[in-house]
């Protein structure tokens, strides 16, 4: 018989759970007292779970808890005494089942289950196929072997020597969001060290992804499990204590939102670095915690908790310059076309600080995009992608790992700014070859629509645009209707900008379909980006069927809604922004003046972008603005020029600024 099956005759009541730190036991005969409250206690005198809280209503089945890889509290002791486990009339099941020494078989085949499972990663992140986690030599890599470096945390924990020396490094790769590897080091702190109640916390921290994406039902509920088991030994100081607790705010009630779970994690950790100021690590947190609400909550344009993260971040830098989640943080509490200078030595300085870390070699292009670096967010998206994939390839990961595709969207939107359509194509045909990620993630999800679309789009080859594919089909698109919004918004614009009204107008039916959907969705404003899409494409099919005056109206509605809105950190930038295609509409509308102030006004958002540059320049041009057409051009020529480019654009600026210096002449 398999265990599961074994396991549904514990009695979920002989689960105990340890008393907390304030708890005082005084023991008499045989019973335990806590804190004037008598229980009884079954079993010897000295029973480690017989300080359990009476009043304690949140007892959970051991089965679903083992079903999802945590390991119980403890072995045998923590299940109850032989007295506990009450005998069961067979009801037609196996009479052997009902005997006393078969108790005493589910006992032993429990506590060997608990000594020897323990999980590598939990949530939707990979397994890491490390037989059980972590070794110490693994570990001390980590920590001093060369190039394998992760930065430098210190995060005390009342736990063995050996297991208070691996918290660090497991804390930061927490900080890097190298999730599969923090579950990894945290689970092989549990195993060899399974009172340390933070590690069960780590692997909890481990499956909240707060920048990334809503957690499943499943994760939740692994993220309470794993939280249960921190609370049984987490009474050893009142800070782990607190830690434990905080988590649990947005992890406990299953019937909450994110929003309100992110809103209520926020306020626990502010609540938890204010009652310990000098614990710089509560302080780093909380700044994560106000950037993830920022993230969930409609956007504002003052940047007010970015803002209050950043000055906490750069207040503990000051102390620790080596912190890996202080340079990440700050890179995410910037990532605003606002803000983004501000965090140009942070994003210099990650990828030193984790060298190890594929996320954090990726890391530094969102500023380096934001400011149009084309060439280092090129570097940092080689050397991500790179590593990505010699991580997938150790980890015997099946497909492509989801950071690998995340490095490549990157790679494609800086390869067309500086015009290098083949190295471009290079990339579009690598994601041609991957058909399976681990996991099936937002960050696939999004690579796999938006890097053909903009591989089309960006060249303008509206055919192309028009017949795109969302692809692989055995991707669980289902959980990611804005996906599919991204290639009917490329195949409306291609359609419209080739002269098919129809099939335009077909695209946007799906569009506004899917806009409907997300309706009452809460959290990142999906549903904003998927009507900036609708607006642009209706736009455009006005325009294809000839009714200007309606697609310059929806075309400023589109952009002005885009420019009110922030980017999700999965993507680099919307396929197109939409007010370069506003100016686009009022170029081919012959408006030139008004074409070129738009252009400009979309450069200062989305600097030294390759079709903003030209549109600005062939605007100024056809405005008799020559001087200023021909600063743009220089800078075009400039941006491309190591590229094998057969752009008409640039045979355009290259002829242009050779007949101005003939006109000079």
């Amino acid at each position: 018989m398999k265990i599961s099956k074994l396991l549904q005759f514990i009695p979920h009541a002989s689960i105990r759970r340890m008393s907390s730190a304030r708890s005082q036991r005084s023991e008499v005969g045989g019973q335990s007292e806590v804190r004037g409250q008598r229980a009884p206690v079954r079993g010897r005198k000295s029973h480690p779970c017989a300080t359990a809280d009476v009043t304690d209503k949140t007892r959970q089945p051991i089965l679903p808890m083992l079903s999802r890889k945590f390991a119980p509290l403890t072995a045998i002791r923590c299940i109850g005494s032989l007295k506990s486990i009450r005998r069961r009339p067979s009801r037609g099941k196996p009479a052997f089942l009902a005997q006393r020494h078969s108790n005493l078989l589910l006992i032993f085949a429990v506590a060997f289950i608990t000594c020897a499972w323990v999980p590598s990663s939990l949530g939707n992140r990979p397994q890491v196929k490390r037989d059980g986690g972590f070794s110490a030599q693994e570990m001390d890599m980590h920590m001093h072997g060369g190039a394998a470096k992760v930065g430098s945390v210190v995060f005390p924990v009342s736990c063995s020597p050996v297991s208070r020396r691996q918290f660090g490094v497991a804390m930061a790769m927490l900080h890097s969001f190298w999730y599969e590897e923090s579950g990894s080091a945290f689970a092989a702190i549990v195993k060899n060290d399974p009172r340390c109640a933070l590690a069960y916390w780590g692997q909890a921290m481990s499956i909240y992804h707060p920048l990334w994406e809503q957690p499943s039902a499943q994760t939740l509920a692994d993220g309470r499990a794993a939280l249960f088991r921190a609370k049984a030994f987490g009474n050893k100081t009142p800070r782990e204590r607190d830690y434990i607790l905080a988590l649990d705010a947005f992890f406990a009630d299953e019937k909450r939102d994110y929003v309100g779970r992110a809103l209520d994690y926020e306020k626990a950790m502010d609540q938890l670095q204010q009652s310990y100021p000098k614990d710089e690590e509560a302080a780093v947190f909380y700044a994560l915690a106000l950037i993830a609400s920022a993230q969930a909550l409609p956007a504002d344009k003052t940047y007010a908790r970015e803002k209050k993260a950043a000055a906490i971040l750069n207040r503990v830098l000051v102390d620790q310059p080596k912190h890996p989640g202080v340079a990440h943080y700050l890179i995410h509490a910037y990532d605003s076309p606002a803000l983004a200078n501000l965090a140009l030595p942070a994003a210099r300085n990650y990828a030193t600080i984790a060298p190890a870390v594929p996320h954090a070699l990726h890391m530094p292009s969102h500023i380096f995009t934001r400011l149009g670096l084309w060439p280092e967010a090129i570097s940092s998206n080689l050397e991500s992608e790179a590593a990505a994939r010699d991580y997938s390839a150790k980890m015997h990961m099946p497909g492509a790992w989801d950071q690998q595709l995340h490095a490549m969207d990157y790679l494609m939107y800086a390869y067309l700014q500086m015009a290098d359509d083949l190295k471009a194509r290079a990339v579009l045909d690598e994601l041609n070859k991957i058909t399976t990620t681990t996991p099936e993630s937002v960050a696939p999800a999004y690579a796999f629509v938006a890097i053909p679309a903009r591989y089309a789009i960006e060249r303008r080859q509206w055919e192309e645009a028009a017949s795109l594919e969302i692809r692989p089909e055995s991707f669980p698109w289902n959980r990611y209707p804005w996906a599919r919004a991204i290639v009917s918004f490329a195949r409306g614009i291609g359609a419209a900008r080739k002269g098919d009204a129809a099939a335009a107008r077909d695209e946007a039916q799906k569009l506004a379909a899917i806009e409907r959907d997300f309706a009452n969705a809460r959290g990142y404003n999906w549903a904003g980006q998927v009507e900036v899409q609708r607006l642009t494409v209706s736009a455009w099919t006005a325009h294809a069927e000839g009714k200007n005056d309606v697609a310059i109206q929806l075309m400023r509605a589109a952009a002005d809604l885009e420019d009110a809105s922030d980017k999700h950190p999965v993507t680099p930038g919307p396929i197109m922004p939409a007010r370069e295609l506003l100016g686009e509409l009022l170029l081919e509308l012959g408006r030139n003046s008004e074409a070129l102030r738009e252009f400009e006004t979309s450069l200062v958002v989305a600097p030294k972008r390759f079709n903003g540059l030209y549109g600005a320049a062939h605007a100024a041009e056809l405005s008799q603005d020559r001087e200023k057409a021909g600063t743009y051009y220089q800078e075009l020529v400039a941006l491309a020029a190591g590229a094998n480019s057969t752009r008409v654009e640039l045979e355009h600026a290259r002829a242009f600024l050779k007949s101005s210096e003939r006109v000079k002449e």
